[in-house]
């Protein structure tokens, strides 16, 4: 079972200005081949699936520990995807519609965005091609569902480099900058993983692609809080047993901060979720958003 916080496990800053176009970039670190969504499928299903639990404990540990962190991946991402799609934002309450006061959304990559989703994320690509099950590797083998992890963290970096080399706006750059770091964590875990079932040191392939992160004005504080050797268990007493893979015995990455690797209790500290303002002309919340807000504010103080 999960336990939901709400929390972004990133502080995100806020855009400078809407960037639908942006957003569209960021789409592909969600829905593409190697985004968010194909490390959370392929790991949610390969712990699912996972054969002698008991016995490969420290295996099952390791690979269910980052597909809690997937989901929060998930999250950050899709926030980062809606904060930069929140626009051109009007809250006027009456908007003339017949003026077009959205005519400027005709020119955005992904006019869906806006048109059928209000400026929310969806599970596709920078191109809206639809993510998909053909995405999800879980072959019961674990030498070959780590392997193909391990590739696809590999191959998640290289998309993530790609994309912030498109990025000015600083929510986007938060994203790529925050996920760099873990991705290499992850990437580094499943060579690690690797290595111990089989003896082949696929921990030197790395840093592949050779992103040197000191260069990323984004990853810096990351590194220097020591994210790039933490695993999180994201839960309060299981799957403890991952620290027989990501243990204290191996050291960080070359090129990266050095220290001892770490199994951390519970999740990261992240940030507060932020407020997505409503646009009265799209019918988001609605077009007479007032009495939404009445309905809500009773039912919050009835709560308390």
């Amino acid at each position: 079972m999960f336990m939901k916080l709400d929390r972004l496990q990133a502080e995100l800053p806020q855009p400078k200005k809407p960037d639908p176009n942006a957003a569209a970039a960021l789409q592909e670190l969600l829905g593409g081949k190697y985004g968010e969504m194909s490390t959370l499928g392929n790991y949610m299903f390969q712990s699912f699936n996972f054969r002698n639990k008991s016995k490969l404990r420290p295996f099952y540990s390791l690979v269910s520990s980052i597909f809690a962190e997937e989901l929060g991946h998930v999250e950050l991402v899709s926030t980062g995807i809606a904060m930069l799609n929140n626009g051109p934002g009007d809250d006027t309450e009456e908007v003339d519609v017949s003026k077009a006061p959205f005519h400027d959304m005709q020119d955005i990559r992904l006019a869906g965005s806006f048109l059928s989703n209000g400026g929310g994320a969806m599970p596709m690509n920078s191109n809206a091609a639809s993510w998909n099950m053909d995405m999800v590797t879980t072959t019961g083998n674990i030498i070959i569902d780590l392997l193909h992890n391990f590739h696809l963290e590999c191959g998640a970096r290289l998309h993530k480099l790609r994309v912030y080399e498109t990025l000015k706006d600083p929510t986007g750059r938060e994203v790529c900058g925050y996920l760099l770091v873990r991705g290499s964590v992850h990437a580094h875990a499943y060579a690690l993983a690797l290595k111990k079932l089989t003896g082949v040191e696929i921990e030197k392939m790395l840093p592949t692609p050779n992103i040197v992160l000191d260069r990323i004005p984004e990853c810096q504080k990351y590194l220097q809080e020591g994210s790039h050797r933490r695993l999180y268990r994201f839960s309060p007493d299981d799957y403890k047993e991952a620290a027989g893979v990501w243990s204290n015995d191996e050291v960080a990455l070359p090129g990266d901060p050095p220290g001892n690797l770490e199994v951390v209790d519970g999740l990261p500290e992240g940030g507060k979720i932020p407020e997505l303002d409503g646009n009265y002309g799209a019918f988001a919340p609605n077009y007479a958003p007032e009495e939404i807000f009445e309905i809500a504010s009773k039912l919050y103080k009835k709560s308390r």
